[in-house]
């Protein structure tokens, strides 16, 4: 079974598909791992703007360097 690709409390950008409507692109933090057999994983992400939930899968999503300071 593959593993998550990104951790509970990271920071991601999420990049919505063609067919994701009205979802908005930018920053969300990942808040939930989503339990899966699939090849895409699952996450509960929140968007640090509007604090909306919504479960996207781990292609739309790309990480964000860390710096020293978060």
């Amino acid at each position: 079974m593959a593993r998550h690709t990104f951790t509970v409390g990271q920071t991601i950008e999420f990049v919505p598909g063609r067919y994701d409507g009205s979802a908005p692109a930018g920053t969300y933090t990942v808040v939930r791992q989503l339990p899966n057999d699939q090849v895409d994983r699952e996450y509960r992400v929140k968007n640090s703007r509007d604090g909306h939930e919504r479960i996207v899968r781990e292609s739309q999503m790309r990480g964000r360097a860390s710096g020293p300071f978060g």
